[in-house]
């Protein structure tokens, strides 16, 4: 039987797939920080924990470092959990941290991780702070700055997008379905509005649902795309009203981008800044990532018309159609196991 060249490129799709799938999953909702919580417990006492990531070595761990007015009241303590390295030690601390510098340690080099931190005051103020990789110490602010804020969790929002591959992936199959500039901004628009709207209502915690269950429901929704784009079946109701699929689906990917914001905590005075631009973050990398797919189609249409004169390869048109096709099977296979590993994760 003779296998056409359409068949034989989505077989070797499919192994680079299945030899992939393991690393991607690591990147997918998981971008494996540093986080330290200080804890004011009472004016003067805090209690510090940070967690490590369970792929680095244990002579490897870092610890924060808070100011010389900061003395121990207790030994260090360091525990192994399956999901990360979990350490806690308490200080008192003559005259707070407000105003000071606390930092990030490491024995040696840091392997390229960011680390988060979150203060909480006795006074029910609340500071949070990303250090890139190359940064390593922090200044606690006096009070909560709005400028701070919003540049913070507008940095936030870009960056968790772009960790979350599964986001992602649900957002080039929306590029797919809505095909026209002005489906596709209707689209996204009706993604971006109803995320919103959960993604505040969850933060807040008038909504609340479990978490592995909102992940593996993201997974499926990728999935669900993927197989309406591969069916190609023009007079469905995902092709006809993308905007009512991209508006459900977005509920649901606002639960998701809530439970970062509800680990890493939000500030007491200048919440509604926090959230309003943590979701302009969001549509900043989604903006980005949008125009990087673009971009790279109109290379690669380019590239391929240049060297074959009729943007042919093994016989495979580079047409919309069949982009669409390849792009369903690859997006569509790594949701899938994406899925399948959150669902039995219920019961880990």
């Amino acid at each position: 039987m003779t296998i056409s060249p359409q068949l034989a490129v989505l077989k070797s799709l499919f192994a680079i797939i299945l030899g992939c799938a393991g690393a991607l999953n690591a990147f997918a909702h998981d971008a494996r920080p540093i986080y330290v919580q200080i804890h004011e417990t009472e004016p003067g006492t805090f209690n510090v924990q940070w967690n490590a990531p369970p792929t680095m070595p244990p002579r490897a761990l870092p610890a924060p470092a808070l100011p010389e007015t900061c003395q121990p009241a207790g030994e260090r303590a360091v525990q192994q959990t399956p999901s990360a390295y979990v350490a806690s030690q308490r200080y008192r601390c003559v005259g707070g941290l407000s105003g000071k510098r606390i930092a990030i340690r490491f024995p040696s080099i840091n392997p390229s991780l960011t680390t988060l931190f979150q203060v909480r005051l006795s006074n029910g103020e609340q500071h949070f702070h990303v250090l890139k990789p190359g940064d390593y110490e922090w200044m606690v602010p006096d009070a909560e700055n709005p400028f701070a804020v919003a540049k913070q969790y507008g940095w936030l929002g870009v960056e968790h997008i772009w960790i979350g591959v599964d986001h992602l992936l649900f957002v080039a199959c929306l590029l797919f379905v809505a095909r026209t500039p002005r489906r596709v901004l209707i689209t996204i628009t009706g993604f971006t509005v109803a995320h919103s709207l959960t993604l505040a209502l969850s933060a807040l915690e008038l909504v609340r649902i479990p978490v592995p269950p909102v992940e593996a429901v993201i997974a499926l929704s990728v999935v669900f795309l993927a197989v309406e784009i591969a069916r190609g079946h023009e007079s469905s109701l995902t092709f006809r009203y993308p905007i009512a699929v991209s508006s459900s689906f977005g509920l649901l990917h606002g639960f998701g981008f809530a439970s970062v914001l509800r680990e890493i905590g939000l500030p007491q005075t200048e919440l509604p800044l926090a959230l309003l631009f943590f979701n302009v973050g969001v549509e900043i990398g989604q903006i980005l990532f949008v125009g990087v797919l673009i971009f790279v189609y109109l290379l690669v249409r380019k590239g391929f018309a240049a060297a074959s004169g009729s943007a042919k390869v093994l016989g495979w048109g580079l047409h919309p159609s069949n982009l669409s096709l390849a792009a369903s099977y690859v997006i569509g296979s790594v949701a899938s196991y994406w899925m399948l590993q959150r669902v039995a994760g219920f019961w880990a």
